[in-house]
């Protein structure tokens, strides 16, 4: 069944939190209506862009998780290692591939570099994340592509992940607060408008449709797969009494 259909028929007729999941693949084109494509500024495409990157990013999380407590033959505990090889492999075509080489270290770190003050140092530092975060997904591609992940590669494995996740937590919420809105400010409003432009043309080239939409159904469909779709299920619990 196609996962966008079932979405929206999740979303008109169940009473359930699974509501909640459906309602989040029915509103991934939630941008287009019946008068055509809303309008979509440059720095928000690329925060929306950190919003499926995130996303990946828990589910490495959540997996690493898993990887520790599936730590004997016993065990219950399934890692999906064909749904985190895809998640890897959005995580490179989508991030690493598009969102970082193609906009970020071609168009927005550029212009950083020529500001005064702390914010001209970020660029080469995040570039460095950058490579180090390509190497890591080298690596996760590598072991989710025997098909299973085995014993001596759980450890390993989950030590990677999360040492990803850190970097790019704090890489992410730097350049939302700090990189792109310098960024945004050293432009004018044409100009602004004119990178909106150009992303958008940027992405269609890419990907040959909309990236980002694709993208968005594609970690969909991962989560599904890894059984963390209802985002009900991590709701915290009430603080101590």
């Amino acid at each position: 069944m196609d996962i966008m259909d079932q979405g929206r028929r999740s979303f008109l007729h169940a009473g359930s939190a699974g509501v909640i999941a459906a309602a989040g693949l029915a509103l991934a084109g939630c941008g287009k209506g019946a008068g055509g494509e809303k309008d979509v500024g440059a720095v928000e495409d690329l925060m929306r862009e950190h919003g499926v990157l995130r996303r990946a990013l828990f589910a490495y999380t959540e997996a690493a998780a898993r990887l520790r407590a599936n730590g004997g033959a016993t065990s219950s505990v399934t890692v999906d290692a064909g749904a985190l090889k895809r998640a890897a492999t959005l995580f490179r075509t989508f991030g690493e591939d598009y969102h970082e080489r193609l906009l970020e270290e071609a168009h927005i770190f550029p212009a950083i570099r020529k500001l005064q003050g702390p914010v001209a140092a970020y660029p080469d530092v995040l570039t460095a994340q950058h490579q180090r975060g390509r190497e890591i997904t080298d690596y996760i591609l590598g072991v989710t592509g025997r098909g299973a992940i085995g014993t001596a590669d759980r450890e390993p494995m989950a030590r990677a992940m999360e040492t990803l996740v850190r970097m790019y937590r704090a890489h992410a919420a730097h350049e939302d607060t700090v990189v792109f809105t310098a960024w945004k400010q050293a432009l004018s409003g044409h100009e602004l408008e004119e990178m909106g432009d150009k992303f958008e043309e940027i992405e269609h080239r890419q990907f040959g449709k909309d990236g980002f939409d694709d993208a968005v159904h594609q970690i969909a469909d991962i989560e599904q797969a890894l059984g963390l779709a209802d985002i009900a299920q991590f709701t915290a619990p009430p603080p101590p009494g």
